[in-house]
């Protein structure tokens, strides 16, 4: 696994990639994260970790960007509302289980497709689909139960 970039960030907002002794842009950080570079942001003066406000900060410009949005008003007012609600901690847990699965998902779809020459295309989407959304009903169960409190099985 590769070393963890330490990049700081002074007082003049610039940041400071300390492995490549040179001033980068928030785009190159989000290039580290496309490519699976592990990096942590640090506060210059203070030490302190701001790595989440970076990342934060990437996705603000990328959301208020030319390009189209991935959040749509919907679904940032429903982030709001479960912020300080006793369901917060499972909401964070479902996000993160929900976004893990998409990312086997899109490795999956993309080794079946470069393998499609040797099965019939639609059956392995199909095959998929169903895959998928079995474990989505199954992350959605481990959500509402943990929302209701039920146990774990």
């Amino acid at each position: 696994m590769a070393e963890e970039l330490l990049i700081k960030k002074y007082p003049n907002r610039r940041l400071y990639d300390t492995s490549s002794s040179r001033y980068i842009t928030l785009e190159e950080i989000r290039e580290m994260v496309v490519g699976g570079t592990p990096f942590r942001v640090v506060e210059k003066k203070t030490n302190e970790d701001i790595t989440r406000n970076t990342l934060l900060q990437i996705i603000m410009e990328h959301e208020s960007g030319d390009g189209e949005p991935m959040f749509s008003i919907d679904l940032l007012i429903r982030f709001i509302r479960n912020y300080g609600e006793n369901t917060q901690d499972s909401f964070k847990s479902y996000m993160e289980q929900s976004m893990e699965f998409f990312s086997q998902q899109q490795g999956v779809l993309s080794e079946q497709l470069s393998k499609s020459a040797t099965g019939n295309p639609s059956e392995l989407l199909m095959d998929m689909g169903k895959k998928q959304l079995d474990v989505w009903q199954q992350t959605q169960k481990q959500f509402f139960d943990a929302m209701t409190g039920k146990p774990k099985k």
